[in-house]
C-alpha cells in the first residue's frame, strides 16, 4: 500500500468529534503543517490528547484559539493563555494529567495494558473519582489507558514503508502515540526509499504508521 498522501488528504481524515493525539512538546516535533491546515479546515468538537497546548500562534494552540477543541487531556497549559481563558469560562474542558502519568497512559494503550499504577497525584485533585489500588500495603492511583481515533505525529525521516527516525528532542510523545491510535498519520521532513534507514536507527516501525505526509 502506498502510504504517502497529500496535506489535503491528511486533513480530510480528521472529522468533527474525533479524539486526536498530537505529538510534540511546545511545537517541537509536532506535525506543524497538518495542524496549520486543520486550523483552516473548520473541523470542530475535537478531543485532543497532547503534552501541552503550545502557544496561541503555534501548533495546536491555533486550534484552541479557533475554539475547534472541546476537551484537552494535557500535562500543562501555561504557555497558552487562551487555553486558561477558555477553561475558566467553561468553553473548554481541561483534564490535567501529570506528564509522566500522561506518557504512561498513552504507552499503556499501545501495549494493551489495563492501566498503570502510580503514587503521583494521591491526595490531590488529580485523584478525584479515580480508583485507589493497594499493592503490598501501599496505595496507588489506577490511571486508565488513553487511546485515540487518530494520532498526528512528526518525524525527521520516514521511509516509504513508514519506518520513522526522530532527531534529537523531536521524539517527545511521538513514538508512544504512534502505538496508541486507530489511525496514524506522520508528517515527515524527509521521505527516503524503503531500506535506506538502517534497522537499528528506526525509532517507530512502519507497521504502526498508516499514512505519510512529506512537508513542503
Amino acid at each position: 500500500m502506498k502510504k504517502e498522501i497529500s496535506l489535503e488528504q491528511a486533513v480530510a481524515m480528521v472529522k468533527d468529534g474525533m479524539t486526536v493525539m498530537i505529538g510534540g512538546f511546545l511545537g517541537v516535533g509536532a506535525p506543524l503543517q497538518i495542524v496549520d491546515a486543520l486550523a483552516n479546515s473548520g473541523v470542530k468538537d475535537l478531543t485532543v490528547i497532547c503534552n501541552d497546548t503550545a502557544f496561541p500562534d503555534k501548533s495546536l494552540g491555533k486550534l484552541v484559539v479557533n475554539k475547534q477543541i472541546k476537551k484537552v487531556i494535557v500535562s500543562h497549559v501555561g504557555t497558552n493563555p487562551e487555553t486558561g481563558n477558555q477553561m475558566n469560562s467553561g468553553e473548554l474542558e481541561v483534564e490535567f494529567s501529570p506528564q509522566g502519568t500522561l506518557a504512561e497512559r498513552i504507552r499503556a494503550k499501545g501495549a494493551g495494558l489495563g492501566g498503570v499504577l502510580t503514587t503521583t497525584g494521591l491526595g490531590t485533585l488529580v485523584a478525584e473519582g479515580k480508583e485507589v489500588v493497594t499493592v503490598d500495603g501501599k496505595e496507588y492511583l489506577l490511571e486508565k489507558p488513553l487511546g485515540a481515533d487518530i494520532a498526528l505525529i512528526g518525524a525527521s525521516v520516514a521511509d516509504e514503508s513508514g519506518n520513522l527516525v526522530y532527531y534529537g528532542t523531536t521524539q517527545n510523545f511521538n513514538p508512544i502515540m504512534a502505538m496508541a491510535a486507530d489511525l496514524v498519520i506522520v508528517e515527515a521532513q524527509e521521505v527516503v526509499p524503503t531500506g535506506e534507514i538502517a534497522s537499528h536507527q528506526v525509532h517507530t516501525p512502519g507497521i504502526f504508521v498508516d499514512y505519510i505526509y512529506k512537508t513542503k
